[in-house]
């Protein structure tokens, strides 16, 4: 049961007016690059809600904007020459998907514009943009990289077990590594041990679950990467089969199975990106379009899967949910 809306973004970007007088009338097809790490397989939900956020906007794709998408299928490796086929393909925006798509797209063109969607990393501390309000170069974008939300997550963690004292971390090191510092300091400072797993595809994956259990930890803290968010069912199935209790911000998760999950909704994260994208087309130079961020977020548990795992859900953590799942 949804309680209430879960995301605003900065600058009353939550919903983008259309432009009707631009973006009816223009006759012209606007090539849009799509750049995404992960796996095709899970790229069409993507690429609709990324158009979603074009439509809003007034464009009708297809029709006024076609989507080129390019997909590196997890494999960091393939992404630069993907990017030079967007541009070979003259589009005139790229949305990349992953600090890794936006860092090879940047070093191959310094004037189309670039709309990022990264949730691993501090765009400004890596030098990726200049500022919040004035990316500067040619990229903008939506970012998520709050270090306290990864102490949150462990807070719901115990909160659901009381006695936590050992935690599995399990991280693609494509992307997870920058979260991974902050997950130390959040576990110190709670006194928790942690066990780092990887996890860059589905074997690694179901290698990860099986060397948790192994290893005697009580819960499973899921960091986010592209490869990660396309396989929350497999990661719940996983979870579930080895009785642990798991968390992640990827909210599909929970309600693929997992037990909880607290975070921005990933497909309106693409909402947004699109309609940033929209606002290129439509004359805003992405070197002074301000970055959004996520400022409210969603916690969605699962009393079925607390059930199997003979786990009481505290009262006041129900009460704050904005899904519970029966």
């Amino acid at each position: 049961m949804r309680r209430r809306d879960f995301i605003v973004l900065l600058g009353g970007a939550a919903t983008v007016r259309p432009r009707v007088g631009f973006a009816q009338q223009a006759s012209v097809v606007h090539k849009v690059g799509f750049l995404y790490p992960g796996p095709s397989t899970a790229a069409p939900a993507r690429i609709d809600a990324f158009s979603e956020g074009l439509r809003a906007a007034g464009y009708r794709v297809p029709g006024q904007v076609e989507i080129i998408s390019r997909f590196a299928e997890n494999d960091p490796a393939r992404l630069a020459p993907l990017a030079r086929e967007l541009i070979e393909r003259n589009v005139v925006v790229i949305a990349a998907v992953s600090a890794g798509a936006a860092n090879v797209v940047r070093a191959a063109t310094t004037t189309i514009p670039i709309v990022a969607l990264d949730l691993e990393i501090d765009p400004v501390a890596t030098g990726m943009i200049a500022s919040l309000a004035h990316p500067g170069a040619n990229l903008t974008g939506f970012f998520f990289d709050f270090p306290e939300f990864r102490t949150k997550l462990l807070q719901l963690l115990k909160e659901v077990v009381p006695n936590l004292s050992r935690i599995a971390v399990i991280l693609d090191p494509n992307t997870g590594l920058p979260q991974l510092a902050s997950v130390e300091a959040g576990a110190a400072a709670m006194k928790l041990k942690l066990e780092k797993f990887e996890a860059r595809n589905v074997t690694e994956m179901n290698q990860a679950f099986d060397a948790a259990k192994r290893a005697n930890v009580d819960a499973v803290m899921i960091l986010s990467s592209p490869f990660l968010g396309a396989n929350t069912k497999l990661m719940a199935d996983l979870a579930l089969r080895h009785a642990l209790p798991a968390v992640t911000l990827l909210s599909e998760f929970a309600r693929n199975g997992g037990l909880m999950s607290y975070g921005p909704n990933i497909l309106d994260t693409y909402r947004h990106v699109g309609g940033m994208a929209a606002k290129v087309l439509q004359g805003s130079k992405s070197s002074e379009l301000p970055v959004e961020l996520p400022t409210r977020f969603e916690l969605v548990v699962n009393l079925k899967t607390a059930r199997v795992l003979k786990l009481e859900i505290p009262a006041t953590l129900l009460i704050r949910a904005d899904e519970v799942i029966e």
